[in-house]
């Protein structure tokens, strides 16, 4: 009788009783150097159209890896496995599948490679729902709806196998000339750091890695270059910069942080030691991965000049801080290994970076031994037959659609309005502009259609992109619409403005259908590389609007764009304005339904509109010299200010109780007032908290935001706020480097926008100047009582 063999024991790395740490430092002490340096490095790849296995991803830095040779040691990520081809959301998801099950076949651990997508505006697929950009999530002042929109982005990533997302972005705007502005929440911090909390949250909330980028500074460039240079100081990047990072790390709990390209003061992010290492983890307590953008290893040798070749590269961000390589192997591969193998990168910094991965990836579930590659949208399914797969996966359900329109509407910024909105079904309606029948004027640079589907002419868009005009016909039906384009978006011709004139003349009432075309590296007017000189509308869209302005016909203004621009004489001379930005697959139907009254507008504006086209650098956040004054000959005092937004009901701001004006540098304040919706209709105000220090230690902002409310009310509501402001909102960054709340007078400005100061109250902070550190009190208490009616005189 044969002898009973025992199973060999599972190795204790796939444990599941021991914490994700045991295990990484299990499987490290069994893999090989070339092993270990495999899983610091992806591999770009376009999902198979059929279904079959992923192919490697050509790209202009180099050729396309040999997965052959690649893989037998194993695979860090997959890069944009869905965002790289059309491919249909199904068979993308099968192919993935396949390709997981050959990553993890071929090495003899068994793991399977973490999948990355960006998912800035959504999930950035053929077919998945196209949300707001960015900076639509700062214009509707609601980090709730932000939280639930990033909720179901990320459930419809991990649905098809996707684990992490290359999302927010907390940049702050500094120079709207930037081609990313479209990409940022805006250009105040606290703004940025709240609604980007809410984002990863919600993508968390879902199994999915959230990565916060671009850490630190790169919206900050000179001049508004991409990629340019940073010349900021230490208190600008502490007090500015840094602070909606600081919140999101410790609030939000994201798993990821990418490094930013840009240099500051001469050194690069993905190279900086004491930012990746000492700041982010040794002092926030970061646990996570930190991912190079893409290429941005191989850019410290090619662009930076500080590192001779790739392996010095390699060495520096090894050494800074980063745990991996995106979006190929590059630097991280054979140029990594060969300077662990002479000694000039120490393989104990490989193993530093190699824990965090693996760390990652049990907590993900992919080093487990019940691990499988069937993603949740195709479990169940007969994946024998791939063609019968398509149209499985809808990535764009109702319930995704309606988040979408929620967000687009709340989003929409009501600039200016002489009485003529909404428009009261008027006869004859003339549509003038680039934006007026372009399907895609809605998009940001990162939505897939404008991204990737623009390589691929011909491939049908994926989802409904109802354009201006669809949207006004359905939304006016009694009235006539005529639409007349006049000049393209950034085009030189101006022949067709007669012809827009003609048409104004013809209507009631105009529409003008101004904006951006997003595009990447010049091949849009807004989007990474798509930089510009001025705040001029692009090509001749300013020479168009004035002409219909001055028609004598109304004409009201709407802007499809990616960052503001300056409105020259429509900023007094138009009807209306309505500013919109790039606000996804419900945008027009948005914008329609605030021009008919059906949307009461609500949105605020995140970046201040200028007055004048040149007067860059310019944000609301600025210190007194930087105001209009009679030391310069140029004013930078824009036509709307950040935080500016009408609507259609009308707030009364009133009975003001200051309960504590006085308070400890470690205490607190409290103060009341009542608002009253005093129109006919339902409407949501903003309010908004400004803090004025009138003498400090260093030179501060005129005023910064530190807190607000959206409070919706019905006609003739009123309710309670009650507010809270810890003294610890009250720090800035002081003379020795260290945060800090001071003694002396403040002023709270209760406010409806940065240039509308509602309710103004003076107030005193006591005692000894007291230091702060990263577990200061970050937001005021605001709290809404609704009143009885019998309250509301």
């Amino acid at each position: 009788m044969a002898a009973h063999t025992a199973p060999e024991p599972a190795p204790a790395w796939r444990d599941t009783t021991l914490t994700p740490e045991a295990r990484a430092d299990a499987l490290i002490a069994a893999m090989t150097l070339r092993e270990k340096t495999a899983q610091l490095v992806g591999v770009w790849v376009g999902a198979d159209a059929g279904g079959d296995e992923v192919a490697p991803h050509q790209h202009e830095m180099g050729p396309a890896p040999d997965l052959a040779t690649l893989l037998p040691y194993g695979l860090g990520q997959l890069t944009r496995p869905f965002g790289t081809a059309p491919v249909d959301p199904a068979l993308g998801a099968l192919s993935l599948l396949r390709t997981q099950q050959r990553i993890a076949a071929a090495n003899r651990f068994g793991i399977p490679a973490l999948a990355h997508e960006e998912c800035l505006a959504g999930f950035a697929a053929w077919g998945a729902t196209a949300y707001p950009v960015p900076l639509s999530w700062g214009a509707a002042f609601n980090p709730e709806l932000v939280r639930a929109m990033a909720a179901a982005i990320g459930r419809d990533l991990r649905a098809v196998g996707v684990h992490q997302g290359l999302a927010p972005v907390l940049d702050v705007v500094r120079d709207a000339r930037w081609g990313r502005v479209e990409e940022t929440i805006g250009e105040d911090p606290y703004l940025v750091g709240t609604i980007a909390t809410a984002y990863v949250q919600g993508l968390e909330s879902a199994g999915v890695v959230a990565t916060l980028k671009h850490f630190a500074g790169y919206s900050a460039s000179r001049a508004g270059r991409n990629l340019a240079p940073v010349s900021m100081g230490p208190r600008e990047r502490a007090d500015v910069i840094l602070p909606p990072f600081e919140m999101t790390v410790r609030e939000g709990r994201p798993r990821s942080v990418m490094p930013a390209y840009t240099d500051t003061d001469g050194l690069p992010s993905t190279a900086d030691q004491a930012l990746l290492t000492g700041l982010l983890r040794d002092t926030w307590g970061f646990t996570g991965t930190v991912v190079a953008d893409y290429f941005a290893i191989a850019f410290l040798a090619t662009l930076h000049g500080v590192a001779e070749d790739r392996s010095a590269a390699a060495g520096q961000a090894l050494a800074g801080g980063v745990d991996v390589e995106l979006p190929t192997v590059d630097a991280f591969g054979q140029p990594l290994f060969d300077a662990v193998v002479t000694g000039a990168v120490p393989e104990r910094l490989i193993d530093r970076a190699l824990r965090r991965v693996l760390v990652q990836k049990a907590e993900l579930g992919l080093l487990d031994a019940d691990w499988s590659p069937v993603p949740a949208a195709l479990a169940g399914a007969d994946l024998s037959d791939p063609q019968a797969l398509r149209g499985l996966v809808d990535l764009d359900r109702p319930a995704n659609r309606a988040l979408a329109t929620d967000l687009a509407e709340q989003a929409v910024v009501l600039l200016r309005n002489d009485g003529l909105l909404p428009l009261r079904d008027p006869a004859r309606i003339a549509l003038i502009g680039p934006n007026a029948d372009e399907p895609t004027a809605v998009l940001g640079c990162y939505s897939f259609p404008v991204h990737v589907g623009g390589q691929h002419p011909g491939t049908p868009l994926g989802i409904e992109l109802p354009t201006l005009r669809e949207a006004l016909a359905a939304e006016f039906k009694g009235s006539e619409l005529r639409t007349v384009r006049g000049v393209t978006v950034d085009g030189e011709d101006t022949a067709g403005i007669a012809e827009a004139v003609r048409a104004a003349r013809w209507a009631d009432v105009v529409v003008l259908a101004l904006g951006d075309r997003a595009g990447l590296f010049g091949r849009g007017t807004s989007g990474e590389g798509c930089d510009v000189e001025s705040l001029e509308l692009p090509g001749r869209q300013r020479q168009l609007m004035e002409a219909v302005v001055d028609s004598g016909t109304p004409a009201v203004v709407t802007l499809l764009a990616g960052r503001p621009y300056a409105l020259g004489r429509a900023v007094t001379g138009a009807a209306g304005i309505v500013q919109c930005f790039f606000p996804g697959e419900a945008g027009t139907r948005a914008l329609a339904g605030v021009l008919s009254g059906r949307v009461n507008p609500s949105g605020r504006l995140p970046v201040s509109v200028p007055a004048h086209p040149g007067i860059q650098p310019s944000t609301y956040l600025a210190a007194r010299l930087a105001q209009a004054g009679e030391v310069s000959s140029t004013d930078p005092t824009p036509a709307f200010g950040f935080g500016h937004g009408l609507g259609y009901s009308e707030f009364a701001w009133s009975d003001l109780e200051v309960r504590e004006a006085e308070t400890g540098t470690d205490g607190a304040f409290r103060l009341a007032f009542r608002l009253r919706n005093t129109g006919t209709r339902a409407g949501t105000e903003v309010v908004q908290l400004y803090l004025h220090d009138p003498v400090a230690g260093v030179v501060q902002p005129v005023q910064r935001l530190v807190g607000y409310r959206r409070i919706p009310l019905e006609a003739g509501a009123a309710c309670r706020v009650e507010l809270t402001l810890p003294a610890d909102l009250a720090g800035f960054t002081g003379r020795d480097g260290g945060r800090v709340v001071e003694p002396g007078a403040l002023e709270l400005r209760i406010s409806a926008s940065s240039t509308d100061p509602r309710l103004t109250v003076p107030l005193r902070l006591t005692g000894p100047a007291r230091a702060l550190d990263h577990t200061r009190r970050l937001h005021p208490t605001v709290t809404v009582h609704s009143l009885p009616p019998a309250a509301v005189p």
